[in-house]
């Protein structure tokens, strides 16, 4: 391979190719990356993307039934062949689907299959943080961190009389405030729509 920049020409040697690096290594992110790249571009008409890390997420929309099973379909063969393509393997015990509901829709009778396994259906997933459920209410959240912070507030109360007034603050910002803020842009978007 030649690298040229304005001053100078940089050679490397050819060297075979392994796919995977050490898992936690700071090149395991990048490579990630890199890999999955192109996945974007083979689903874009039938469904959006999206991608955090290692999690991705497909969100398909459609009016009818009909429609629906048809982009659904498509999306499921082509990230098939592409994981195919690229030497991986769709962990299908992990992968689940959500519909999402409203109060006057009723739940599609969907059978999704891929490679002979059945994908379940799930009432609720776990995004980035965020308990996201069918109906789009935030109580599993909640209740989520209601637990989080019983257990923040159970250590502040104990480390009350040790600390002074200034380190219970920081206390408070990194284990209660944090834990109330996270994800709070999402909550505050979805009331103001």
């Amino acid at each position: 391979m030649t690298i040229t920049d304005k001053t100078n020409t940089h050679f490397s040697n050819s060297e075979l190719v392994k796919h995977g690096v050490p898992q936690g290594s700071i090149l395991d992110p990048l490579q990630f990356l890199i890999y999955i790249n192109d996945l974007l571009t083979i689903i874009d008409k039938n469904a959006k993307l999206v991608l955090y890390a290692d999690d991705t997420s497909f969100i398909i929309t459609s009016s009818s039934q009909t429609e629906f099973n048809t982009k659904l379909s498509n999306v499921l063969l082509e990230v098939h062949e592409w994981f195919r393509s690229n030497l991986l393997f769709l962990n299908l015990n992990e992968t689940t689907y959500l519909q999402f509901l409203t109060k006057n829709s009723r739940k599609l009778d969907l059978n999704i299959t891929m490679m002979n396994n059945q994908i379940t259906n799930s009432s609720y997933t776990k995004f980035l943080g965020l308990t996201i459920e069918e109906t789009l209410s935030w109580k599993a959240h909640i209740n989520q961190i209601m637990s989080r912070l019983n257990s923040a507030c159970y250590a502040i109360r104990i480390i009350t009389p040790l600390m002074t007034d200034d380190t219970l603050k920081m206390v408070y910002y990194a284990y209660v405030h944090s834990i109330m803020t996270y994800g709070i842009i999402f909550g505050g978007k979805l009331t103001t729509q």
